[in-house]
């Protein structure tokens, strides 16, 4: 499983959702949704800033994190939202070892 950040701003009748239920409902059923598509849930925090929300999940592929997307951001209860593949300092190393062929522009 590959570990996603996804972050994301609530729109006014999604934030009046957050105040209804309270930040442990919305954590709840966040770990419910990922847990639906095969994923682990690790951690859902509440922002100030340009975000609202951080959730933190081992996902089982790009299909998976796709259709979360797509069922959260459907539901008009954000008005942003943005899924970022996290990479473990053992997975940069990989990175760091393979070689790459690459032109910059213009050379």
């Amino acid at each position: 499983m590959s570990k996603y950040m996804i972050t994301a701003s609530y729109s006014s009748e999604g934030i009046k959702g957050v105040l209804k239920e309270g930040g442990s409902g919305r954590a709840a059923a966040v770990e419910q949704l990922i847990s639906a598509v095969g994923g682990t849930f690790e951690s859902l925090y509440f922002a100030f800033g340009s975000s609202d929300v951080y959730v933190v999940a081992d996902l089982p592929d790009n299909i998976s994190a796709a259709a979360i997307a797509a069922a959260v951001g459907s539901s008009g209860a954000l008005s942003s939202y943005q899924t970022v593949v996290l990479l473990t300092p053992a997975e940069m190393d990989e990175a760091a070892k393979k070689s790459v062929s690459y032109r910059a522009p213009g050379t």
